[in-house]
């Protein structure tokens, strides 16, 4: 039997020492060589990164294909790169990610096993790059880390299960019929749902989605990434992403819009009454209440905003209903 052919996705951006770690977990994978490649897309980096790309390349000039995309924005990187790719399977990763070397071969089986699969992934596990905090390692060791454990046994499903753009295989048709990523971190503001977007495109298309616990990959967490700063920014970046998830569903007039405010208005208030109530506590005596409280405010506040974009700007309202993004 052929093996299908999988083309590996890498976006990147500012990220020389990770970058490295990446490339080298896939390039040491247990699928032939001649059966992938690996893009990686080099988007306007400000480091070494190309410099790093460009090493690799000359070293693996038939596995590894430079691409650089100057429209800063993580859903540019990844649309521009798949019209690169010549694979039958896409396999999006993050540049901050250690792959098992089994990953690859692991994920492939159940497209050939599986017709009705157009989307899988398998589990993420932490790499910290220091010890975390235990409230860290108790309650955000989850997809606010961009991180899924979901056991040992596989899971094929109608639902999106979890499926993270950091280790997610596609059939290609399934992709490009879906228009590719919506946005999301698009020059340092969180504007759309990015792949839980795309995984509602493909779930509208028919397929299914698969979990494969045995295709594994690490993911890099540094010490930045471990703190109440960084998990209210996280919360504020999601608010922004259930906005666009929310009204692309329901496309909600404006007088709506203004009631899911009113609403809104509510949760904000109860959140910064805790949060002043409770402003002597320092970083060693939160309780997880505490900080999700505080994280929780910085969601709603994000929702709120959103919202009055959504309902005073048509040039938004309009970005968000657009379907496609594999065109521009």
């Amino acid at each position: 039997m052929t093996l299908p052919f999988v083309s590996i996705v890498i976006p990147t951006y500012n990220r020389e020492k990770m970058l490295s770690v990446t490339l080298d977990s896939f390039i040491n994978q247990s699928y032939p060589n001649e059966c992938y490649e690996i893009i990686v897309c080099n988007n306007n980096s400000t480091d070494n990164t190309q410099k790093v790309i460009d090493e690799y390349a000359k070293k693996y000039p038939d596995l590894i294909k430079p691409v650089f995309e100057k429209r800063q924005g993580v859903h540019y990187t990844r649309n521009t790169a798949a019209h690169q790719t010549k694979g039958e399977l896409l396999y999006y990763t993050d540049d901050d990610m250690i792959a098992d070397k089994d990953l690859i071969k692991n994920l492939v089986q159940i497209f050939i096993d599986n017709p009705e699969v157009g989307s899988a992934t398998g589990k993420v596990i932490p790499h910290w790059e220091v010890k975390p905090p235990l409230w860290i390692e108790e309650n955000l060791s989850n997809g606010l880390l961009s991180l899924n454990n979901q056991g040992e046994e596989l899971i094929i499903s109608k639902e999106d299960i979890g499926v993270f753009s950091c280790h997610q295989m596609m059939r290609r048709d399934a992709f490009f019929k879906s228009g590719g990523f919506n946005p999301e971190n698009t020059a340092g503001e969180w504007i759309g749902d990015g792949e839980t977007g795309l995984n509602i495109k493909i779930k509208e298309l028919g397929y299914k989605f698969a979990y494969v616990p045995n295709s594994v990959i690490k993911h890099m967490i540094p010490p930045c990434r471990m703190t109440q700063k960084y998990f209210n920014k996280r919360m504020a970046n999601q608010g922004n992403c259930d906005c666009y998830t929310d009204y692309k569903k329901n496309k909600y007039s404006f007088f709506e819009l203004a009631k899911i405010n009113c609403k809104l208005t509510k949760e904000i208030y109860a959140c910064f009454k805790y949060c002043l109530t409770h402003f002597y506590k320092t970083d060693k005596t939160m309780t997880f209440k505490h900080r999700y409280k505080r994280a929780h405010l910085s969601y709603y506040v994000s929702r709120f905003k959103y919202n009055l974009k959504i309902m005073f700007s048509k040039r938004w309202r309009e970005l968000i209903l657009r379907y496609d993004w594999l065109s521009e």
